[in-house]
């Protein structure tokens, strides 16, 4: 399956597959082989996303477009779990970003020892594809948050404003509400989900957003400057925010969000001590150019997992 045309910073480097990837369909499953640069811890626990729970197996099990979605790794074999070939080719190709070549990433932002050990570590790391509305109100739920705690909001707001999707292997999966559930719903009910001081905005969003989703949805097509200004118009999306959302679902790659990991790690590593986040933001975009989202990601899950300037 072919990726459609990139725009913006995606065309800049012809980096994409174009040849098919070895599946194998199954009963209820598809199975690929031969993965290269895929590894499911990384991408489930590198902070991009929030529906992916690890199972008993080591497997993860998680919610994309409505549809519950299982993914059990064994080395380079990976099994895509209660899919069939269409949701496969519609939607797990382009949600793993599958068409990009993540070899070619990591020779561009490779530049020093620190990043060769990072991206040795965090091999496996892909950005997802992830959707735009989903993404800023996950976002606007995990400042000042802990991940444990944003996870648990999204599923409180999801059983009790989305749609029920079903029951897979013993646990009820609901979709994530729409912007028109969540614009009509009390601020007490999203309150009764602990949104804390976040329910009042997470409202307003939503009125907001039924009346400029198109807007939302163009700002992969918007400079990163343009997305965002606009981003922080939203009342509870900041800068930090803001960089999160068009990294994370915008596909703007040349943003480096700047969270108190990769504070840590650029002020241990690179930077001094007092430096600002602005400032290393500027630093790391100078060093690691259009695909600095991409350093981003392998020096957060670097620093985290070592507990890099704890």
């Amino acid at each position: 399956m072919k990726r459609q045309k990139a725009t913006g910073s995606e065309a800049l480097l012809n980096i994409y597959r174009r040849g098919k990837m070895n599946i194998k369909k199954n009963d209820n499953k598809i199975i690929a082989y031969d993965v290269k640069d895929f590894n499911s811890t990384h991408i489930f626990d590198c902070g991009q996303c929030f529906r992916w729970n690890k199972e008993e197996d080591g497997s993860y099990t998680g919610v994309v477009k409505n549809k519950v979605i299982n993914v059990l790794q064994k080395g380079s074999t990976v099994e895509f779990n209660n899919i069939n070939i269409d949701d496969f080719e519609n939607t797990i190709i382009n949600y793993f970003d599958f068409d990009t070549d993540y070899g070619a990433i990591k020779k561009t932002v490779n530049t020093d020892d620190v990043m060769a050990e990072a991206i040795k570590f965090g091999e496996g790391i892909r950005i997802l594809n992830q959707d735009e509305w989903e993404i800023m109100i996950s976002f606007m739920i995990s400042a000042n948050n802990r991940i444990p705690m944003i996870k648990k909001v999204i599923e409180n707001l999801s059983a009790s404003f989305g749609d029920y999707i079903g029951n897979y292997r013993g646990k009820d999966y609901y979709s994530f509400p729409t912007a028109e559930s969540l614009s009509s719903a009390p601020v007490e009910k999203i309150l009764e989900c602990k949104a804390g001081f976040r329910a009042p905005r997470i409202k307003e969003a939503a009125v907001r957003f039924m009346n400029e989703s198109d807007q939302i949805y163009n700002i992969k097509n918007m400079s990163y400057d343009e997305g965002l200004s606009y981003l922080k118009s939203y009342v509870g999306i900041g800068d930090k925010v803001a960089n999160c959302i068009l990294l994370f679902s915008m596909r703007h790659f040349n943003t480096f969000p700047v969270d108190v990991w990769v504070r840590r790690v650029m002020q241990t590593l690179y930077v001094s001590k007092d430096t600002k986040d602005a400032d290393i933001r500027k630093f790391a975009e100078n060093k690691f150019g259009e695909f600095s989202g991409f350093a981003q990601q392998y020096l957060f899950y670097y620093a985290r997992e070592n507990g890099i300037g704890k």
